[in-house]
């Protein structure tokens, strides 16, 4: 018979006086406040983006004709290892956590409309691992279903066996079933939970719907409390940008400026940095995503460095001025590119004659990449949200332009190969003015210049 865990009895469980799976206001009062689930986001944050989503689903049933019955399935991450038991430190899937805010892997979140009672109004119930004392002692605490209520205030949870009664029945009554089946974010959870229902009937798959869209279309709009996060981590990443600009005296190791980096943001509350840092000297910041981060960086802006940064820098400027509402990121690529080929010419790079149509092909051989992309959760957030959408107020965006000249690039200025430059700002939009997240950030050559030569 299941055991069951109800959101009803959560004023009489409170949060269990012990260490869960993930941090607690019990356990970590330094930084979750009473009612929080993850820092700065509470129960009641949660359980409206689970709203939200159902009500999304609501609008979308009703325009397919689907049946009234809907439940909507999503797996937490599955723990990697980098070598036999050993595992690597655990990142959970961000669908999952957008919704429940569950940190533990191997779990899974169920949102279904009760009986009788038709969308968006629905029961959301976590199916979590057991605490199991034996693997407790190598991989820390479980919370358990009783903790997994408690914490996140779905209404209920269930040992995690226990969805292998639910599924069936949920396809046997032919519930709609809204889950991203083509791409599952837990092989062993899919395999051996979903995988085998949906290959015992072929008819089952016809009753599946994606959420993938849904999701991004929800996550694109920040809420305010995500906002004052973000807030919080481009303070940080400020800062610790700073502090690592003082500390290097050139030559130095790539290596220990990523290093110095990574302390710097995490000893001002960061927990893991959101992509591995590029460190990149020399003709090595002409590779996009250089992360060996194992060479020597030498000295200080060179004339030639000084002429392209300004111009990237004054670009930049341009760009993020036009970070309103109305506009759309293709629009900024655009102007982006515009203003990169005008300054590729004045600059000498390319022929003072070429036309202006030309220009526009011009700027895309020296800036291979796009002005910015949606952020959040993760750095490339909401990847299938088109760039085309005008911006409204709550999305976050990158502004990155840059100019990349590889030294074998005979075409242009010998002073000018083997320099690669691009700066990068993240960007609120807002009603009014564009919110730069991280402006505390110095980025004008005289600033830079400051902060790295002054010393202690």
């Amino acid at each position: 018979m299941m055991r069951r865990f109800s959101a009803t009895q959560q004023l009489s469980l409170n949060l269990p006086k012990r260490y869960l799976g993930q941090p607690s206001p019990f356990t970590h009062a330094h930084r979750l406040k009473q009612g929080e689930v993850t820092p700065g986001l509470t129960q009641i944050e949660y359980a409206l983006r689970r709203h939200k989503l159902m009500s999304k689903i609501q609008k979308e049933y009703q325009a397919l004709g689907l049946g009234m019955d809907h439940a909507a399935v999503f797996l937490s991450n599955d723990v990697m290892f980098m070598s036999n038991d050993i595992p690597f430190p655990f990142h959970q899937n961000n669908d999952f956590l957008y919704l429940c805010g569950f940190l533990e892997p191997d779990s899974i979140l169920l949102l279904q409309n009760s009986p009788g009672h038709s969308l968006p109004a629905h029961t959301a119930t976590l199916f979590v691992p057991r605490r199991d004392p034996g693997r407790e002692l190598w991989d820390g605490p479980r919370s358990g279903p009783d903790g997994a209520v408690a914490l996140t205030g779905v209404d209920q949870a269930y040992p995690l066996e226990e969805f292998k009664h639910v599924l069936p029945r949920l396809l046997d009554e032919r519930v709609t079933l809204w889950y991203n089946h083509m791409k599952p974010s837990n092989r062993y959870l899919h395999s051996n939970f979903i995988q085998p229902l949906l290959e015992s009937n072929p008819k089952f798959k016809n009753r599946i719907k994606s959420t993938q869209l849904l999701l991004q279309q929800l996550r694109l709009i920040k809420s305010q409390a995500e906002i004052e996060l973000m807030k919080k981590a481009g303070d940080i990443s400020s800062h610790a940008f700073i502090e690592t600009m003082h500390w290097i005296k050139a030559p130095v190791d790539e290596a220990l400026i990523y290093a110095k980096f990574d302390f710097e943001c995490r000893v001002r509350g960061a927990e893991i940095l959101a992509y591995p840092p590029v460190v990149a000297g020399g003709n090595r910041a002409n590779t996009l995503h250089y992360v060996k981060n194992n060479q020597i960086v030498k000295g200080r802006f060179t004339a030639a460095q000084e002429e392209l940064y300004e111009s990237v820098l004054e670009v930049q400027k341009s760009c993020l001025n036009l970070c309103i509402p109305g506009t759309s990121l293709e629009n900024l690529y655009s102007h982006m590119l515009s203003q990169l080929g005008n300054k590729l010419r004045d600059l000498g790079i390319v022929q003072k004659k070429i036309k202006e149509n030309h220009l526009f092909t011009v700027a895309r051989k020296y800036c291979p990449h796009h002005v910015g992309h949606y952020l959040g959760m993760d750095v490339h957030d909401t990847p299938d949200i088109s760039r085309s959408l005008p911006l409204q107020p709550g999305m976050v965006i990158t502004i990155e332009p840059g100019i990349y000249i590889p030294e074998n690039d005979t075409e242009a200025p010998e002073k000018y190969r083997g320099i690669g430059i691009r700066i990068e700002d993240d960007v609120v939009i807002t009603e009014e003015s564009p919110l730069i997240l991280s402006a505390q950030c110095p980025k004008e050559v005289y600033e830079i210049q400051q902060v790295c030569f002054q010393g202690h």
